[in-house]
């Protein structure tokens, strides 16, 4: 979450786009889409000018909050407006012409986990390829349901979201859970993404997973050796920089200590080569 309109709490600054800090070691970042008007262009160009892609997060654009119930408590439909509402955010941003500065497009946001039914990911994601064909899609989906994923043949990046464990690469669980993910691929073609856990909430990553502030650099090595053991995974994405997303007190990547902080910018650079 480099450019999603959020300020991080823990700063004295008002700051809601972070892609100056991350640009040194990262060649993506996800980046948010609420409208179908809204103009991205200046963003992408400036990612762009760091040698960056964006990850077009536009879950917002295609599934809107429908109530209440299902296995996250939330239920997301498929808006009955969605090619009209993607055909306005192509016009308003040209994108047939500015695909380039898009590395892939996220459209399930842990979508079995939020009711949200394969028919209607295939619609949205089907449509979207219709239209862009060389991007990439993704979708994340909530570890506790993976069993249940069911994988569109448009969709051509999947991972999962699974945190406050100290040691993924050795971790059972974690390794069971990866290869369920990849048993869900509908094609050979598709890739996994690996989700690296770059926050900290004391009473989750310390009471329950056991893990300090500084181990969050261990953490972090464990995730990158993971992901390069592994030829089916095609990228790593560190959630998240700023603080304060999913808790008040959440930290953030930009908020660990400096050695975990060390150790994701190393990792960056080996990955990107910067």
């Amino acid at each position: 979450m480099v450019d999603v309109g959020w300020d991080d709490p823990f700063d004295a600054i008002v700051k809601t786009n972070y892609v100056d800090e991350v640009a040194p070691f990262s060649n993506v970042a996800d980046m948010l889409v609420v409208n179908p008007t809204d103009e991205v262009i200046t963003r992408l160009q400036l990612m762009s000018q760091n040698d960056m892609k964006a990850i077009l997060h536009l879950n917002k654009l295609f599934f809107y909050h429908a109530g209440t119930g299902g296995p996250s408590g939330e239920l997301y439909d498929l808006r009955s407006d969605y090619k009209n509402r993607w055909d306005t955010f192509m016009a308003t941003n040209n994108l047939s012409v500015n695909s380039s500065f898009i590395q892939a497009f996220y459209i399930g946001e842990e979508p079995t986990w939020n009711s949200i039914s394969f028919s209607e990911l295939k619609l949205a994601t089907d449509y979207v390829k219709s239209t862009l064909p060389n991007v990439p899609i993704m979708i994340i989906e909530a570890y506790p349901i993976i069993n249940d994923l069911q994988v569109p043949t448009t969709v051509d990046w999947i991972g999962f979201d699974h945190y406050f464990i100290k040691d993924p690469k050795n971790n059972g669980e974690f390794r069971n859970e990866l290869n369920i993910i990849k048993s869900k691929r509908s094609t050979l073609s598709q890739k996994v993404v690996l989700v690296m856990d770059a926050h900290y909430i004391s009473a989750l990553h310390g009471n329950i997973g056991g893990i300090t502030e500084l181990e969050m650099a261990s953490v972090a090595t464990s995730y990158y050796d993971l992901a390069n053991s592994d030829p089916a995974v095609v990228a790593l994405l560190g959630y998240f920089w700023p603080g304060g997303v999913d808790d008040p007190s959440a930290k953030g990547a930009r908020g660990l200590p400096q050695n975990a902080k060390d150790e994701i910018t190393k990792i960056g650079k080996l990955i990107t080569g910067k």
